[in-house]
């Protein structure tokens, strides 16, 4: 089942990354998922967007300090 979030007046699509997903390297993934959406920089209240599952590596050019942990 895929989970979905629903954004609040100011949300961005990093902050919605690195809040709900717990790293902004999810970002590109999110914006793929969500493409109608891709011409918000800045959302506005009540848009409903799926979330990417987690994987275990989603930053693996990131040193290891700063990788998500799997």
């Amino acid at each position: 089942m895929s989970k979905t979030y629903t954004t609040v007046q100011g949300d961005m699509w990093d902050t919605i990354a690195f809040t709900q997903l717990g790293d902004v390297a999810y970002t590109d993934k999110l914006m793929q998922l969500n493409s109608q959406y891709l011409d918000y920089l800045t959302f506005p209240a009540g848009v409903t967007l799926k979330l990417p599952d987690p994987v275990a590596n989603p930053s693996s050019t990131l040193p290891p300090w700063k990788q998500v942990a799997g």
